[in-house]
């Protein structure tokens, strides 16, 4: 029988907090074999982090420790190692060359001083000692590979300089500069469209194929493990709680919590009134019922939407165009522009939630900040209630900063570290004088921690305390603080597992009922935008591809550019 790539076995981590030690981890025990792939999948704090960060030794000492168990990892040269007990000079020899890890957030993982290129030819240089020329064309290989378009613009970009897709296939680029023997990939196509996503999935099997790789792969995209992995590890509360064969789990599993996350996806067939979540699963097993949401029929959504599109316009947007200077001439002269908005016109209603998807680069983001106010448009006009607010000064336009907000894609960046979350929320609530008091506001932002999912403690913690998918929630609960009319959801469920995420898309639809605030919904989550959405608008190159009601979108696609981003959504039956 062929030994395992990594074994863990007992593992156990711990953190020191002010209430004493806690275990993220119960000893728990899994292997990877080569050219295997795990998926490790559960909600966020499930210690899912924790066991790819132990087993890259990069969890910090202090709080962090691993008291128990072994990490064992068979090298090239044959060896076995405990990767538990190296001291850091040799656990640097096997980080980058031999293991090597794709990290959930990449604007934390980039350094923002160095060109994206220059940041993968250190990791060539180091590790496989390649001349400054050998490491050029090797990564200009790399980018071309992973699909980043225009690689040798890429090359010279700083990460500020890519969207949030971009930057993460940068990382991707740089994890496999080295071939390396096991891969361990922290949420790694989070910030991908469906296309680019299946691409990358591709070229990890590829890879996988070619060198014999194993992948510890940790995603809350049940799809993406049905998809790329032979076994699953379900975590809940730092235990394995279910593992096995992908197929055998999915399509049987035993436990409560393996259930919930396989039930809380949208499902593609029927459209429910709310998503299931883990507590509802929990509850039901305790009590022997069964979890069935009640179902939105075709003709309750009708009636809907004809009261709503009988109704007031929100918004008009009037032939929208933001470009950027891409080619200039010696002088200085623009001779040709990025279109990054093209003529964009479309309507919003009062009430109403669009669903704006397309691929990394299509403008999706971009022209939900332009509807803000946050980029400066070319030309276009966008009325706001009737009066065009690209034509008011800042001071004029302030008191619509209240009624417009942003929930961004990138929750670590949007945070002031040196704010508590509990300020972090109250800071807007002072400056557009909600709330009478301070304790007033206090007491706000710990209703809206707990509507979020977080709890009111959590008020006196700083952002980097958190996981990226309670980050995520926190930027949620800050947008909601100034009960906005209006809110761009730029990608705001993307770190979301599943369980959370279900909650989340939850919450927003009771708030937009309760305060009938009208959204557009940004993301590369087709499923979730059709589940969201009363209209859906499809972007391509900076255009509108189609736009229209998102059951009959997803059903007969009119473009053939829509139709593609349709069929590389994952599903839950497991390719082989």
């Amino acid at each position: 029988m062929q030994r395992p790539l990594l074994e863990i076995v007992e593992l156990v981590t711990t953190f020191s907090t002010p209430n004493g030690p806690v275990d993220a981890l119960h000893r728990i025990s899994f292997s990877i074999g080569e050219g295997k792939t795990v998926g490790v999948v559960g909600e966020s704090g499930s210690g899912k982090s924790v066991t790819s960060l132990s087993t890259m030794r990069l969890i910090p000492d202090p709080p962090g420790k691993i008291t128990h168990g072994a990490i064992n990892y068979h090298d090239r040269a044959g060896n076995t190692v405990d990767l538990a007990t190296l001291d850091e000079g040799s656990m640097r020899h096997y980080r980058g060359n031999e293991i090597a890890m794709i990290f959930q957030e990449p604007m934390t993982s980039l350094n923002p001083v160095m060109t994206c290129g220059r940041q993968v030819m250190e990791a060539l240089m180091l590790h496989k000692q390649l001349d400054r020329s050998s490491a050029y064309s090797q990564t200009l290989a790399l980018f071309t590979k992973v699909e980043l378009p225009v690689p040798d613009q890429m090359m010279e970009r700083f990460p500020h300089q890519l969207s949030g897709g971009q930057k993460q296939r940068v990382m991707i680029a740089m994890a496999m500069a080295c071939n390396p023997r096991l891969l361990i990939a922290d949420e790694p196509t989070t910030a991908l469209d469906v296309t680019v996503q299946k691409h990358i999935l591709q070229l990890m099997k590829q890879l996988q194929t070619e060198n014999g790789m194993g992948i510890l792969f940790i995603t809350h995209d049940l799809g993406v493990v049905a998809e790329l992995a032979d076994e699953v590890v379900v975590m809940y509360k730092g235990n394995i709680v279910e593992s096995g064969q992908v197929m055998n789990v999915f399509k049987n599993p035993t436990h409560p919590y393996t259930k919930s996350l396989l039930a809380c996806r949208p499902p593609a067939d029927k459209r429910l009134q709310y998503l299931p979540t883990v507590n509802d699963f929990m509850n039901a097993a305790s009590t022997g019922e069964q979890v069935n949401p009640p179902i939105i029929t075709a003709s309750e959504r009708k009636t809907a939407h004809e009261k709503l599109y009988s109704g007031n316009k929100l918004m008009e947007v009037r032939d929208l165009n933001t470009w950027y200077p891409s080619k200039k001439t010696f002088l200085g002269k623009t001779r040709e522009y990025f279109k990054a908005v093209n003529g964009v016109s479309f309507d919003v209603y009062e009430g109403e939630t669009i669903g704006l998807v397309g691929e990394s680069g299509c403008g999706k983001s971009t022209l939900g900040r332009t509807l803000l106010r946050l980029t400066k448009p070319t030309s276009g006009e966008i009325l706001y209630k009737g009066r065009d607010i690209l034509t008011l000064s800042e001071k004029e336009f302030l008191p619509y900063r209240k009624k417009m907000q942003l929930i961004f894609q990138d929750p670590y960046s949007s945070l002031n570290p040196g704010l508590t979350v509990g300020q972090a929320i109250a800071e807007p609530m002072l400056v557009h004088g909600i709330g009478g008091s301070k304790k007033e506001r206090e007491e706000k932002v710990k209703y809206l921690l707990r509507r979020v999912g977080l709890l009111p403690e959590h008020f006196n913690r700083y952002p980097h305390q958190f996981s990226g998918g309670q980050r995520q929630r926190i930027v949620i609960a800050r947008a909601l603080a100034v009960e906005p009319e209006f809110i761009v959801c730029d990608e705001s469920v993307s770190a979301l597992d599943v369980s959370v995420q279900a909650q989340v898309l939850n919450l927003l639809n009771e708030l937009k009922a309760e305060f009938k605030f009208t959204s557009i919904f940004i993301s590369h989550d087709l499923g979730v935008v059709k589940y969201m959405s009363d209209r859906m608008l499809v972007m391509q190159k900076g255009i509108i591809e189609e736009q229209g009601d998102p059951d009959q979108i997803y059903k007969t696609p009119k473009s053939p550019y829509t139709a593609r981003l349709i069929a590389s959504i994952p599903t839950l039956e497991p390719v082989r």
